[in-house]
């Protein structure tokens, strides 16, 4: 069949939303997410100076969030 033959629809679903990259970093995320709430145990966290004591899967969560966001800029300047 030729291009023209096809369907907005599916040309859409061939290069679709779903590829196997964004399933792989889904399943990564996910995986990340369980990891952080499975360590729920309080600990002391050094900042530069200030000592802080924090739930374990807070300090977690917030290193992943920051992973995400520097992410998201380095992908938005590559383009």
């Amino acid at each position: 069949m030729s291009p023209r033959g096809e369907s907005s629809s599916t040309r859409s679903r061939a290069g679709g939303v779903v590829t196997p990259g964004r399933i792989a970093v889904l399943v990564l995320a996910i995986l990340a997410l369980v990891f952080i709430f499975e360590n729920t145990r309080r600990v002391k966290i050094r900042l530069l100076i200030p000592e802080v004591t924090m739930p374990l899967y807070l300090a977690l969560l917030a290193v992943f969030l920051v992973g995400l966001c520097c992410g998201y800029v380095l992908r938005r300047r590559s383009r």
